[in-house]
């Protein structure tokens, strides 16, 4: 079986060191074959918060680890810096690709830059962008294939629909045809998991909460994801999410899904396990 853990937001410059503490721990014990960070990692894209949060990344070895840039990841204020090389904190401190891949025997994830320097807040996915990444995933030989980007696209709540990064259901559409089973994402500090896409091929949507910022949205804790991927012959997706017990000082689990494969593509069971 293969596992993967999903964190985001960790907006370094605003973490909890006790969170920090027990999410390290809880990501060493999981063991997963892969974490997944799904961008803004930093607060404000200072150089002391990339380091904290190269820091942070080291101290998870020998965990591999796929990151990907966020919104909050390219300076704001600085704009000389934004308009001349946006990129350069975090391709120095963080990873020197800006669209990373991962592949192992199961399970391969394929990382997309959907920030850009003139929509700060915003994504936005080109067409040129979405056939890219369409034909990357179908060329992938793996059961399992994972697209993994910064923006949603596609929310529960309707006041998250500006949110979604532009150019969201041609993604959906292209990704999801070229065989793409699980969509991760972040942005919005709402953790969730739903299926989307079109009638004839749906794929699962995970989005995940702050992994470790004070700057939770309403009451949620603070999250992250475990997913385990069953062989290839049974075609089954176990997803966790784990929430921070400030009481107990640890992450737990908050719930369970399972997804299987039909003719349809992916189906959720209809309601989370505690």
């Amino acid at each position: 079986m293969t596992c993967i853990a999903h964190i985001s937001d960790t907006h370094f410059g605003t973490e909890d060191a006790p969170v920090c503490l027990a999410l390290r721990q809880a990501l060493l014990q999981a063991a997963p074959d892969l974490v997944v960070l799904s961008g803004d990692i930093t607060q404000r894209a200072r150089r002391a918060q990339f380091r904290a949060a190269r820091a942070f990344l080291d101290s998870l070895a020998p965990l591999p680890v796929l990151t990907l840039p966020g919104n909050h990841d390219l300076p704001l204020f600085d704009l000389f810096s934004r308009f001349t090389g946006p990129y350069r904190r975090y391709l120095r401190h963080i990873c020197p690709t800006l669209a990373p891949r991962w592949q192992g025997a199961a399970l391969a994830v394929v990382g997309v830059n959907s920030t850009r320097v003139l929509r700060h807040k915003n994504g936005v996915l080109s067409a040129a962008l979405v056939r890219q990444v369409a034909q990357q995933i179908a060329e992938l030989p793996q059961a399992f294939k994972v697209v993994a980007l910064h923006h949603p696209l596609a929310v529960i709540e309707a006041g998250d629909a500006g949110n979604r990064a532009r150019g969201a259901d041609d993604a959906l559409a292209a990704w999801i045809d070229a065989g793409a089973d699980l969509i991760l994402g972040g942005h919005i500090h709402l953790p969730y998991c739903i299926l989307a896409g079109p009638a004839s091929r749906k794929a699962v949507i995970l989005q995940a909460g702050t992994a470790v910022s004070t700057r939770r949205r309403g009451g949620q804790a603070n999250s992250f994801n475990l997913v385990r991927f069953e062989p290839r012959d049974s075609r089954r997706m176990i997803i966790e999410q784990r929430d921070y017990n400030a009481h107990e000082q640890a992450f737990a689990c908050a719930s369970v899904r399972q997804a299987a494969f039909s003719a349809t593509g992916w189906t959720l069971d209809s309601a989370p396990r505690p």
